[in-house]
């Protein structure tokens, strides 16, 4: 492990189960971090985890429902209890539907007809959770004097998706709470910025299920003709922007999307 990019630092990845989480979560320990793996269901986390620690390198797995402020704390403890501290935070987890009846992706309904449920829930997981680990994880970056939080949005929010209120709220949420946090945070070496990805992803398997003609004229509008790959695509951009390779960069959002949108 010597001579890696995150040679020893500290790394909580939500949503780390499955897809872009697990792409993140094994990248970052082949780059030498200590990996918290996070996730709802705990076969799920302990299964990455064991992937991470077989290859050599070195985490755990901790079923945390971001979805509730007490295990978002419980996990950020069991972090620190762990490896001593925090200096990485990939919020990646997302939920969507309600929390009595969680779907595997966004469900397409006119702003007119948003249910309540829905909106709430979905912004309990994607801008107040992200908001929860972020505050849970401060007092250990700033103490370090060096952190990298790394959140998780969408294109769909910038343009305003049909169909998708709830979720394209939440995720223009997240990228201001972002932009914020990289303004008051930057002073104490703290980095904050964000992904907006087109993967294929187990959301966006289910999004094809549904819209299959939307999905393949999408294809057609990304320049470089593909929807990215977590492991080929997320993974390597994750670790950049969590290395000192980008301590000079803050408050951006990376468009991962291979060209499909030139947006601000």
């Amino acid at each position: 492990m010597e001579g890696k990019v995150l040679q020893d630092k500290v790394a909580i990845v939500t949503g780390a189960g499955r897809g872009i989480g697990r792409a993140i979560a094994l990248a970052y320990g082949a780059a030498g971090a200590k990996v918290v793996v996070a996730s709802r269901t705990p076969a799920t986390v302990e299964r990455v985890a064991r992937e991470i620690v077989d290859a050599g390198g070195t985490a755990i797995g901790v079923a945390c429902d971001v979805g509730h402020r007490d295990e978002v704390m419980a996990c950020v403890d069991k972090a620190v209890e762990t490896f001593g501290t925090v200096h990485i935070l990939v919020n990646n987890a997302q939920g969507f539907g309600t929390e009595a009846d969680p779907q595997p992706s966004t469900v397409f309904v006119a702003c007119e007809d948003t249910d309540e449920d829905e909106w709430e829930y979905t912004f309990r997981t994607g801008a107040t959770a992200s908001l929860w680990f972020m505050k849970a994880c401060f007092p250990h970056m700033k103490k370090a004097g060096w952190g990298k939080v790394i959140n998780f949005a969408s294109s769909s929010g910038q343009i305003g998706f049909e169909g998708n209120t709830c979720y394209n709220a939440t995720k223009e949420a997240i990228r201001a709470l972002s932009r914020t946090a990289a303004r008051e945070w930057g002073q104490y070496g703290i980095n904050v910025n964000i992904i907006n990805p087109a993967l294929e992803t187990r959301a966006f398997d289910k999004w094809k299920q549904a819209r299959p003609e939307f999905v393949e004229a999408l294809k057609e509008k990304i320049p470089m003709r593909r929807l990215g790959d977590p492991e080929r695509d997320a993974g390597p951009l994750a670790v950049f922007l969590a290395s000192p390779g980008s301590d000079y960069i803050t408050g951006q959002t990376m468009m991962l999307e291979g060209g499909m949108h030139t947006l601000p």
